[in-house]
């Protein structure tokens, strides 16, 4: 009786969560589009193929939007990613999709009473089942993404930068190996230094735990609130006197 009868209630998070999925294919889109004009705009900005206004100084990579940037005397020169307009749509998808993501959330670790129109009548039970989803998806994200970036750093901190190739006797050095972020620098015998990992996906990596550990503390209460449930009613049975 107890399982069938909705006495309690969720918020109805499906348009959150459509719009949190239309922010993120526009975000994939936009970072698609940012990191293909950022091939050999490195090396094109080396070259002298890119101009600025005066003297090259340094060249370096944002983390997001990603875009590569080439730093002139007299002003920065990026590649498409860093422009007008993409820049401005992959902040404003990057923005909605945090927000969608962290009220559709924060939404599942509530349980507001039925009623309203934006509530939905739902037992413990589904409402268990619907958080498990949630935390086994966010949390499979979080867990895909940390292990492309810091994989190598969990088989090996101090050889990460060496390993998967056969270097030999010149095998780049592993310093400053770090797990949050997954990031380290790789120092070549040429002298030449290089981060293990782009900026973006060590920054992507972490950020996205965010999402796994809110999703985990839904998980976490829905569980504790069915079990409670479960104990008040099975208290007043082993409190009922027997008959003599």
């Amino acid at each position: 009786m107890g399982e069938t009868t909705a006495r309690h209630g969720a918020y109805r998070t499906g348009p959150l969560w459509g719009a949190a999925g239309v922010c993120l294919g526009v975000l994939v889109l936009c970072s698609g589009l940012a990191l293909f004009g950022m091939l050999e705009f490195h090396e094109r900005c080396a070259q002298g193929l890119i101009t600025g206004s005066g003297a090259l100084g340094d060249i370096h990579d944002q983390a997001f939007p990603p875009a590569t940037v080439c730093e002139f005397a007299g002003g920065d020169v990026t590649s498409v990613g860093g422009r007008w307009p993409l820049a401005a749509l992959s902040w404003l998808a990057l923005a909605g999709l945090v927000g969608c993501l962290l009220l559709a959330l924060a939404a599942e670790c509530c349980e507001p009473v039925p009623g309203p129109d934006h509530v939905v009548p739902m037992t413990r039970a589904a409402k268990l089942r619907r958080t498990g989803t949630a935390f086994f998806v966010t949390g499979s994200v979080f867990a895909g993404c940390y292990a492309l970036a810091g994989g190598r750093l969990l088989a090996g901190p101090s050889s990460a930068c060496a390993a998967g190739a056969d270097w030999g006797t010149q095998a780049p050095r592993t310093l400053d190996p770090s797990f949050l972020p997954p990031q380290a620098t790789c120092r070549y015998t040429s002298g030449l230094t290089r981060p293990l990992n782009p900026d973006w996906l060590a920054s992507l990596s972490v950020e996205l735990a965010v999402p796994a550990l809110l999703a985990g503390v839904g998980f976490a209460l829905a569980w504790w609130r069915l079990r409670q449930e479960r104990a008040a009613r099975e208290t007043p049975l082993l409190s009922t006197p027997h008959s003599v």
